[in-house]
């Protein structure tokens, strides 16, 4: 072989080994990333709140004694109807019925003391007119002395009358108080509804409601008729609730089936309770009442409820997927003043500058750039755009570590999405 020919094979194993080597190195500068892609499109979103309670009557009432005493009749049961002035149970009334039967003794003898002061000083009175005529026609016959003598008899038996007028008042006000006392220990209902908790039996002692509000507690009736679930709202969500909002309840002794309801109210304050102190933001709840409106009769207080609260809708929104929306530091913070340190300069923050949320477009290129985007409601999966894209572009949406750690100019490549596997509805 001639040195020509040895040359020129040589060359060219040294032009192929160049190539491959330009080549890989050109594969390990544009390392493509693999993401999931989707189109901009229209959607209808529904904004809502998710929020969980309890069912309980809108109008109910818990019935106390308003006197102690053993219960010696109880006409209802647990679960039973009751009308409005239907009887419900009786106190022992010996007691009362002695204390009724000793003050009308006591207004009686009032009464007799009050009859006998007004003769008194009817008699009094006629003296008085009697020796006052006799002076008249002879003054020798009575002395002065004498008449205002009879005159003072006549003012002390005016006392003595008033004095037991106000006897036989105060008597009889005894006499009211007693009968008032007898009559509460007979129990009505005050209100038509159901016995939805009964917790005396006959033989307890029932204790004066003014002691012990949920000891004395003898029974509650409800009006099922009109039901409601009062849910905890977290502070972040509670300014997007208005009053006359639709809600989709979930009760849990009903699993396959769904009821409407509509917020009728919205606590102004907190709800307070008792919390652990773990050194950590305690989070602040607001209460917010549901009325519902198709539940059956089978529903009963204290189910368990879930209620999805709707709190806006849009009709054929432009809409991105939750997963694509990301941060990045605003740009604006990195190009200017810088602040040196360890013998290199670094950007500068400056407090109150926010990160930029947006989305990352694929190019026809498949490269990608970071473009602010603006967003409105937030459906389920989906926010709704306000500005920064338009219909039909394409976007990366998932995976969510592909999104974190992705950059502008990066080139990246679609990957097969499984149906069965939905993307992570996280926002990165």
């Amino acid at each position: 072989m001639s040195k020509r020919v040895k040359f020129s094979v040589f060359g060219g194993v040294i032009l192929v080994l160049v190539a491959v080597g330009a080549l890989t190195a050109a594969k390990r500068g544009n390392k493509t990333v693999e993401v999931r892609t989707e189109l901009v499109q229209a959607r209808d979103l529904v904004a809502s709140v998710t929020a969980s309670g309890q069912v309980r009557p809108q109008t109910k009432v818990d019935l106390s004694s308003d006197i102690s005493g053993k219960i010696v009749k109880l006409a209802v049961k647990e679960g039973q109807m009751v009308t409005k002035g239907q009887f419900l149970l009786q106190i022992d009334a010996q007691q009362a019925e002695a204390a009724v039967q000793r003050v009308q003794a006591q207004v009686a003898s009032s009464r007799a003391q009050m009859a006998q002061a007004n003769a008194n000083l009817a008699q009094a009175q006629k003296s008085l007119e009697r020796t006052g005529a006799i002076k008249k026609t002879n003054p020798q016959l009575i002395s002065d002395e004498q008449m205002e003598q009879l005159r003072t008899t006549v003012d002390v038996n005016k006392a003595m009358y008033e004095s037991s007028r106000h006897s036989v008042d105060q008597s009889t006000a005894s006499l009211r108080d007693a009968q008032s006392a007898l009559s509460k220990t007979s129990i009505y209902a005050p209100m038509s509804g159901r016995v939805t908790r009964l917790v005396v039996e006959n033989g307890e002692t029932a204790i004066q409601g003014t002691m012990n509000k949920d000891a004395a507690t003898l029974l509650t009736i409800a009006d099922m008729s009109v039901l409601e679930t009062k849910v905890k709202v977290d502070e972040t969500d509670v300014a997007r609730i208005a009053l006359g909002d639709s809600a989709v309840i979930q009760i849990d002794a009903f699993p396959d089936t769904t009821f409407i309801g509509r917020v009728t109210k919205i606590s102004n304050s907190a709800v307070t309770g008792a919390t652990a102190s773990t050194g950590a933001d305690q989070a602040v709840d607001y209460e917010v009442t549901i009325q519902l409106v198709n539940t059956p009769a089978e529903t009963r207080p204290d189910f368990s409820a879930t209620a999805k609260i709707i709190t806006d809708t849009r009709k054929q929104a432009l809409s991105i997927p939750i997963i694509a929306l990301t941060v990045r530091e605003n740009e604006a913070l990195t190009k200017g003043d810088t602040a040196v340190g360890l013998g290199k300069a670094r950007p500068k923050k400056e407090v109150g500058k926010k990160d930029v949320e947006g989305v990352f477009v694929v190019s026809k290129d498949n490269k990608v750039t970071f473009r602010p985007v603006k967003v409105g409601i937030a459906g389920e999966k989906h926010f709704e755009v306000l500005s920064g894209l338009k219909a039909g572009d394409k976007i990366v949406a998932g995976t969510y570590q592909a999104i974190r750690e992705l950059k502008d100019g990066a080139v990246v490549r679609e990957t097969k999405v499984d149906p069965k596997k939905p993307a992570t509805a996280t926002k990165s």
